[in-house]
């Protein structure tokens, strides 16, 4: 039976990031994600969860003003790497996350792969009961990503072998790349750790663009999967006016109440 963490990156927005929390509590999530906590303490965010699971948070990605998209697979940016990736796991143990996206970069070719493979060894090694993520992001939202196709972050992950390493699987990345976000998880499903949905074909509330949300949530059991399913999308409005979504699905005995 999945459980629902609401991205209060996206969500919510109409609140001070650390009132969010209370919000998703409110709105009958039950757990949350955060992109990038690091603007606030840990010790902030221990107090404003109260207690709300913490789903996934991202690696620091460096600069984004700049152009900056994390440094896994960017050659020269060894060094910021691992600082990247301590500074994550400081979190994650603080703050108890189940899983850290490590963000590959804005790079491209053998040298960068190369690179990619050494770093994510290292941190895989490194944060060993940590549960670590990849995921796959579309050229239009991140240009020059290095991590751009499903199908080449399968390869990695395998080449890797790490037991705490997985594929992040989005809707709306994953239908951006290839068309078909049903076929995407039916090829990756088995290397799943995380999943967010958002609706097609504007990124909005969940459902829509001919993917069958509640057929899919209903085939994660039959999957296997015990991770968390992430609503990360921009509501139309305020976003406890567009959870009629979640509240049809409590509806059913596809999540829990």
């Amino acid at each position: 039976m999945p459980r629902f963490a609401a991205n209060l990156t996206m969500l919510f927005a109409e609140y001070p990031v650390l009132e969010r929390p209370a919000q998703a509590l409110k709105a009958g999530f039950d757990g949350a994600e955060v992109l990038f906590p690091y603007d606030h303490s840990p010790a902030d965010w221990q107090a404003a969860l109260q207690g709300l699971p913490l789903a996934l948070i991202n690696a620091p990605p460096g600069d984004w003003a700049y152009g900056e998209r994390g440094f896994a697979a960017v050659p020269g940016a060894e060094a910021r790497f691992r600082d990247s990736f301590l500074r994550a796991m400081d979190y994650a143990s603080k703050l108890s996350v189940d899983r850290v996206h490590v963000m590959s970069g804005v790079a491209k070719g053998p040298v960068a792969e190369e690179v990619f493979l050494a770093n994510m060894a290292w941190a895989t090694a490194q944060a060993p009961e940590q549960a670590l993520t990849l995921e796959p992001l579309n050229p239009t939202d991140m240009p020059g990503y290095f991590l751009n196709d499903y199908d080449q972050a399968a390869r990695l992950i395998d080449d890797l072998a790490a037991p705490n390493l997985g594929l992040q699987f989005d809707l709306w990345h994953a239908a951006r790349l290839h068309g078909d976000a049903d076929r995407v998880w039916e090829r990756h499903a088995a290397r799943v750790n995380h999943i967010q949905i958002a609706g097609f074909p504007d990124r909005t509330e969940p459902g829509g663009g001919g993917f069958d949300l509640r057929g899919f949530l209903g085939a994660l059991d039959t999957a296997g999967y015990t991770g968390w399913v992430a609503a990360e999308y921009r509501p139309r409005a305020r976003t406890a006016a567009g959870l009629g979504w979640l509240a049809a699905l409590r509806q059913t005995d596809l999540i829990g109440s």
